[in-house]
């Protein structure tokens, strides 16, 4: 090889070292080549958006349903290939589906678990793919107050991953808005929670803390997450195949603050400040066997309760019932009682009570009617009333639902009802033109025979054998009264005429 050649290889190789070197760095800087120079996945690889596609259906028109409309919200997944999410993200769905960080496709998901009464739902996606490279994230316990924590979520107006820093600043019993006559244990953070971060993780380093599920309109930074152990109540209550729901034992708790109804009910000066009076038991058999009204709550499962019906809760002071939240259905539930002048002790079994869901919002079953010659007639509910535009800032205030559920159901048991149920609306026709005045109006009895519940309605009709059919009112007196052939003449022409598949849907 003569000098010249040796020279130009010695150069050739120089500048190949020289480009390589670069080109190394780059690769190493960069990851292009190299998948162990990848940043480490954060808590936002298993966060997951969600879009619903649902519809709701019409609840003064209840064989009608509404459109469908899409909606978005934020998920996460834990242990099991399992999706938590809010239960107002996913309910009345016709589809789900589900995206992961920085994935491009989306996935179908199926609600398998929805807990109303939490605000939770358990997702699935039968596509395993979904599940490739996401790590599940770790339930942590309840914060502190004054700690930080990170909410992180899908919130509307933007389809990237989201992330907002908050301090605790409260941690107490609240009012459960998706089902509206329920209250849990919150946290409340000025962390933002805003539409579309429903259902996403609160975190403390890389332990989920809570689930964001709603705010306060009329409140500047405040936002409201359901603590772990919320979810973890539903995770035990799924383990057998269904979800039962959170127990309630039955009872309305009072301050007991007074000094003077201190003495009338005999409670001794060493239990200043303890105890709440028991004022009104619920129709459960196992409650009104046990307690009674009177009762002096003093402690529940060992911890006081305050005069203020309150206990000390892991360093928080919270209603009383927030220790009954911990309970499965079915369990039992340690009371410390004082009554008629001594001290005792009861084991108590609790169970979900729903003898109230109307006072509530319903989901997962379609509205219940009865129409009969263009007369409709409804179970009333809250439902309706916020159907109707009368429910306001709390159903439980309007007359007609304070009059049916708490004056006949509490305030007068004797005169309780399974369901009260209301003259809805008319659909016009001459055989029932003088009736529209009595819309809206809770029905007592039709024909002599007293309504009970929306199922005595048909038979109610049909069994009459005058020449009138004869409706009467609770408020007022008032009733009124329709001509019965011609009803049954006109009844399946008024169905058609309006569109109804059927007459009724009990």
């Amino acid at each position: 090889m003569t000098r010249s050649r040796r020279r130009y290889l010695r150069a050739l190789r120089s500048a190949l070292i020289a480009f390589r070197a670069p080109l190394l760095a780059a690769v190493i800087a960069f990851g292009i080549f190299v998948p162990a120079a990848l940043p480490a996945a954060g808590p936002e690889a298993s966060v997951v958006q969600i879009t619903t596609f649902k519809q709701p259906p019409h609840w003064d028109e209840p064989w009608r349903s509404g459109h469908v409309r899409g909606s978005t919200g934020t998920g996460f997944v834990i242990a099991g290939k399992r999706i938590i999410t809010n239960a107002h993200v996913v309910s009345w769905a016709k589809e789900i589906l589900v995206r992961s960080y920085q994935r491009p496709r989306s996935y179908v998901a199926q609600a398998r678990f929805i807990a109303h009464d939490a605000d939770l739902a358990i997702l699935e996606v039968e596509d395993a793919e979904f599940f490739a490279g996401i790590e599940p994230l770790r339930l942590g316990g309840l914060p502190d107050v004054r700690s930080t924590v990170t909410t992180i979520g899908y919130p509307a107006g933007g389809d990237q991953i989201s992330y907002t820093r908050g301090v605790v600043s409260r941690i107490e019993s609240q009012p459960y808005a998706h089902i509206g006559n329920r209250s849990f244990l919150a946290v409340q953070t000025d962390a933002a929670i805003n539409p579309g971060s429903s259902g996403g993780p609160v975190m403390q380093g890389d332990l989920v803390v809570g689930v964001a599920f709603q705010n306060r309109t009329r409140l500047e930074n405040t936002g409201y997450f359901i603590p772990t152990l919320m979810v973890r109540h539903v995770l035990d209550d799924i383990e057998d195949g269904r979800y039962d729901g959170f127990p309630d034992v039955g009872v309305y708790l009072s301050r007991l603050e007074n000094d003077a109804f201190r003495r009338y009910l005999r409670l001794p000066e060493e239990l200043d400040g303890q105890g709440a009076r028991i004022d009104h038991v619920l129709p459960v058999p196992t409650t009104e066997a046990l307690l009674r009204v009177d009762d002096v709550l003093l402690a529940v499962e060992g911890r006081p309760v305050g005069s203020d019906g309150t206990v000390l809760y892991r360093g928080n002071r919270v209603h009383a019932g927030t220790v009954f939240d911990a309970v499965q259905a079915g369990e039992s539930v340690h009371l410390e009682l004082f009554r008629d002048g001594a001290r005792i002790e009861v084991d108590i079994p609790i169970y979900v009570y729903s003898a109230d869901r109307a006072e509530g919002t319903q989901y997962d079953r379609l509205p219940r009617y009865f129409v009969y010659a263009g007369l409709v007639f409804l179970p009333l509910s809250a439902d309706y009333l916020s159907a109707v535009g009368e429910r306001g800032q709390s159903a439980i205030e309007h007359p007609n639902l304070h009059y049916a559920l708490h004056f006949h159901g509490y305030e007068r048991p004797e005169e309780r009802r399974r369901e009260s149920v209301v003259l809805a609306r008319v659909l016009p026709h001459p055989v029932n033109a003088d009736l529209m005045l009595h819309e809206r109006s809770i029905v007592d009895r039709v024909n002599g025979v007293r309504i009970a519940s929306l199922d005595d309605l048909p038979g109610a009709f049909a069994g009459a054998a005058g020449e009138f059919h004869v409706i009467e009112f609770l408020d007022g007196g008032r009733f009124a009264v329709i001509d019965r052939e011609e009803a049954e003449d006109a009844h399946s022409g008024i169905a058609s005429d309006y569109g109804l598949s059927s007459d009724r849907r009990l």
